[in-house]
């Protein structure tokens, strides 16, 4: 990850790619915190719908994510190169736009 200094007084732009496996370690790490963190929170105040719907939400996600990265390359396109939610998006936005011309 690069740091470029932008000519303003006191900002900084950060650009490049994450290289560092050990800033990739903390990265994972703290999306783990965080999700702990809001289970932690919501589990606060249990009732049995909270409890489902949580458990829904997650599961639910989880295979979106999956269906984002491995069903779509695997099954559907397998020119599509997964490269996180974003690029999910513009590969979708690609597709509509193909199907109108």
């Amino acid at each position: 990850m690069e740091i470029e200094h932008v000519k303003s007084p006191g900002t900084m732009k950060i650009t490049g790619v994450l290289k560092s496996a050990r800033l990739m370690y903390l990265k994972g790490f703290l999306f783990l915190v965080i999700g702990v963190l809001c289970v932690a929170t919501l589990l606060l105040e249990l009732t049995f719908q909270n409890a489902v719907l949580l458990v829904l939400a997650i599961w639910s996600f989880c295979r979106f994510y999956y269906f984002q990265f491995y069903v779509i390359e695997k099954y559907v396109d397998g020119e599509f190169r997964f490269a996180g939610v974003w690029s999910f998006l513009v590969y979708l936005w690609k597709k509509r736009r193909q199907k109108r011309s």
